[in-house]
């Protein structure tokens, strides 16, 4: 992991791995998705809500829906990195746009809505006002019209 970041967040930064390819010769669609909840493990701790806030509150992020995008192979050992950005942010949710990058080129996208959820029964729950003012310290960091357009796609 890098602490670089973009748009107010850190971006994600990994190698792929052998046992990450499949049979067609490149990463295969259940790394993609490990890529990106990886990033969002670093959103997390970013925006404040890392394993002692869990044990503390027993809330976490839950992804409720995700989109992805396949748009390039990726071969064994190509570096990658994730530029994530927070879409919009409500009292209880995140909307999420990441692009995964290969030597310059965008090769994924995922889009996510989270919800901020705990509690027993577990429901959803809103932000306390320290992560909400991280979360909107990072919106704050980047100009709202650079939101992807590929944001809000049906699959088709």
């Amino acid at each position: 992991m890098s602490s670089a970041q973009s748009n107010g967040l850190p971006v994600y930064r990994t190698t792929i791995r052998d046992e990450w390819i499949d049979y067609n010769g490149h990463l295969s669609e259940a790394y993609y998705v490990l890529i990106f909840g990886f990033t969002s493990d670093q959103l997390m701790v970013h925006l404040g809500m890392d394993a002692e806030y869990r044990q503390r509150t027993g809330c976490s992020l839950y992804t409720v829906e995700a989109h992805i995008r396949y748009l390039l192979e990726v071969q064994a050992e190509a570096e990658v990195e994730v530029v994530p950005q927070i879409v919009t942010a409500g009292d209880k949710k995140l909307h999420l746009a990441y692009e995964m990058y290969s030597a310059g080129d965008l090769v994924a996208t995922e889009e996510i809505l989270a919800l901020h959820v705990g509690g027993e029964p577990v429901a959803s729950r809103l932000f306390p006002d320290d992560v909400r003012e991280r979360i909107e310290q990072a919106r704050a960091a980047h100009d709202a019209s650079t939101i992807p357009s590929w944001i809000g796609r049906a699959i088709g």
